[in-house]
């Protein structure tokens, strides 16, 4: 297939960041006495934020969430200090996007300036032509909104692009918008059942739907 556009996720697909996500909220819900059962961060993995506070009050309805925020994120500052890497494969699969001379976006579920902060400090900022985040649209991942507006704004049909997401959430909300879905799973468990093509890395990604 000759695609026209590739728009990718952000944290655990791009960057290294979902395992430091879990990890500060590990550290948040132990500060405050709290313990977490199995498979609940995996839940977390690939919704935006107001979702995933809504899945922990309806767990903790009488947890201190400004203190959870505030612990989560100092946590998430501290991590995030000590450098945020990419994925493996990034630089290869940007650099031969580039040759192709096909347009790059990024979809995805954080907020703008801890989108752009994460960018800056994984040396990615300057990479992309577009950038959708959480609050660029009115409904986030699973919906397919952030894909069809990062198609929209790029000049592209949804159905001339390929997507690339970690989480299952993601994928389907780029199968909802009609893409070309490339499900790299990172820190979740996935089904693979809104993936067209899944993989190991980027790369290996790439090369099954016919990218490289």
């Amino acid at each position: 297939m000759t695609y026209q556009g590739v728009i990718f996720d952000l944290d655990g697909t791009l960057l290294d960041t979902e395992a430091m996500a879990r990890r500060a909220g590990e550290h948040a819900f132990q500060t405050l006495g709290l313990d977490v059962p199995d498979g609940f961060f995996d839940s977390l993995v690939g919704v935006d934020f107001d979702t995933g506070m809504a899945q922990i009050i309806a767990r903790w309805p009488d947890l201190d969430t400004d203190r959870l925020n505030q612990l989560w994120g100092q946590k998430s500052r501290e991590l995030h200090h000590q450098g945020i890497p990419q994925k493996p494969g990034v630089a290869q699969i940007l650099d031969h996007i580039d040759r192709l001379n096909l347009p790059k976006a990024i979809a995805t579920s954080s907020f703008r300036d801890s989108a752009q902060h994460k960018l800056q400090a994984a040396g990615l900022a300057d990479r992309f032509d577009i950038v959708i985040s959480v609050d660029c649209v009115s409904r986030a991942k699973p919906a397919p909104d952030p894909y069809l507006l990062a198609a929209e704004r790029l000049g592209i049909a949804p159905t001339a692009c390929l997507a690339f997401e970690d989480s299952e959430t993601g994928a389907q909300s780029a199968f909802a918008a009609g893409m070309c879905v490339v499900l790299i799973p990172d820190t979740a468990p996935v089904s693979g059942q809104y993936a067209h093509h899944m993989a190991a890395d980027l790369l290996a990604g790439a090369g099954k739907a016919g990218l490289i």
